[in-house]
């Protein structure tokens, strides 16, 4: 017996992050009622996605290439990598920032727990990218949970072992934020990570 295809369209969207069986429900009746077109263009753009996207040699990022662009061109500083945990911190910091510099993206973060290690993070291949490249600094931007931070502790570890500087994201209470309503880790964190004013 086959699979209804309505069905198999609304399998298919719940495996999207927070996508549940009413959200799936109103995507594709969106799709199916409004935009075809649409539709076939998501099917298609997926397709191609799927078959082409791939792991950048060098950085670990998301490229059609064998290396991704930032890693191609001779415009980026090659003396600092920027260590993140998924491709979307990339976007993120390229986004928000002007950093001229490269990245190693992670795919993640420390967790014995679920089975993810230094193998699983690649961090042999930032070890030789450490050892063989000119890096002068690491700049660490892990997020600041406690796999996070036990990730940056290891990376510092290795930074120090080749003798490379390492600088860690400033973080704390953010731009516009008031302490009355900052949580009180994060107040803590800023408060620890404090610097002296020239």
């Amino acid at each position: 017996m086959s699979t209804d295809p309505f069905d198999e369209l609304l399998e298919s969207l719940r495996c999207l992050p927070g996508v549940g069986k009413r959200s799936a429900q109103r995507m594709a009746l969106q799709l199916l009622e409004r935009d075809r077109a649409g539709g076939r263009r998501l099917s298609q753009a997926l397709g191609q996605a799927m078959d082409l996207i791939r792991r950048c040699e060098s950085c670990r990022n998301f490229t059609v290439e064998p290396t991704c662009k930032i890693c191609r061109s001779t415009d980026r500083d090659e003396s600092i990598l920027c260590v993140v945990e998924s491709p979307a911190d990339v976007l993120a910091i390229e986004a928000a920032t002007g950093f001229q510099g490269r990245y190693f993206v992670l795919l993640g973060r420390l967790s014995p727990l679920d089975g993810i290690g230094p193998d699983e993070l690649g961090l042999s291949d930032l070890a030789s990218r450490l050892e063989k490249e000119p890096i002068e600094e690491m700049i660490i931007a892990t997020n600041t949970t406690v796999e996070g931070e036990a990730t940056a502790h290891y990376l510092r570890q290795m930074a120090n072992r080749e003798g490379v500087r390492v600088s860690r994201l400033a973080q704390g209470v953010p731009l516009g934020g008031e302490l009355e309503h900052t949580d009180r880790s994060t107040l803590a964190h800023a408060f620890g990570s404090r610097q002296m004013m020239p």
